[in-house]
């Protein structure tokens, strides 16, 4: 589903990614881990073409799409929910979703209000309500419910458990679980190992812009030393 090789990018002069490489399969849940600043956001917007890779390839279904435009990029089958949220907070949840609408995909079933409020049952509640009158973990739904409009094929998710309250936390986590059972490939960026665990497959350390281990989660767990070398606070 997607296959990133010898990724760059910089920030000015300052060099942020140093060769990134993974792989998402289709049907897989992956996460990124790893302290702040250590270049998880950065690879999942030189993903998105949020930030202009400077060398190396990212192949979205067999198709390099490094360098394209972030709209191009969407239009392909890529959703991207931002660490910052960034909802619409003058309009009401069906608005919010209203806009992040794209057309149907062959061979993938479309999300439609409906079925994205039984996934978030939550949202169904407060459909009129305006975005600026939700929490921070309803917005944080509203948000993921909105890339999904756009029906995608692979889902990128930059910190979605970051200052939610432990009972949003198991919602996204049984919400992360759907989506997977539908067949969607996600890849998430996490500090939350905890949380990782519960909807991962695979998990893919990063430390000052390079990829240290890569491997199971079963594998990261049982591996104390790589978890205080890259994971510990």
């Amino acid at each position: 589903m997607l296959d990133v090789a010898g990724l760059h990018a910089h920030y000015g002069r300052a060099h942020i990614l140093d060769g990134v490489g993974f792989t998402v399969a289709a049907g897989e849940v992956a996460v990124l881990l790893g302290r702040n600043g250590s270049g998880k956001s950065t690879t999942m917007k030189a993903i998105m073409g949020l930030v202009p890779p400077s060398a190396g390839s990212v192949r979205f279904e067999g198709r390099d799409i490094a360098g394209q435009p972030p709209f191009r990029i969407a239009r392909a089958g890529i959703g991207y929910v931002p660490e910052e949220r960034r909802i619409f907070t003058d309009l009401t949840v069906l608005e919010n979703l209203d806009v992040g609408r794209q057309p149907a995909r062959a061979g993938l079933r479309s999300w439609d209000a409906a079925r994205l409020f039984d996934l978030f049952p939550s949202l169904g509640a407060m459909r009129d309500r305006p975005g600026g009158r939700m929490s921070g973990g309803e917005q944080q739904m509203l948000t993921i419910a909105r890339t999904l409009m756009g029906n995608p094929r692979l889902l990128l998710l930059d910190e979605p458990s970051e200052g939610l309250a432990p009972v949003i936390i198991e919602r996204m986590v049984h919400a992360i679980a759907a989506l997977k059972a539908e067949g969607l490939s996600i890849l998430l960026s996490e500090q939350n190992l905890h949380f990782a665990r519960l909807v991962s497959d695979r998990a893919v350390i990063i430390e000052k812009g390079r990829i240290r281990w890569a491997g199971t989660l079963p594998d990261l767990i049982a591996a104390d030393d790589v978890r205080e070398q890259y994971l510990s606070v």
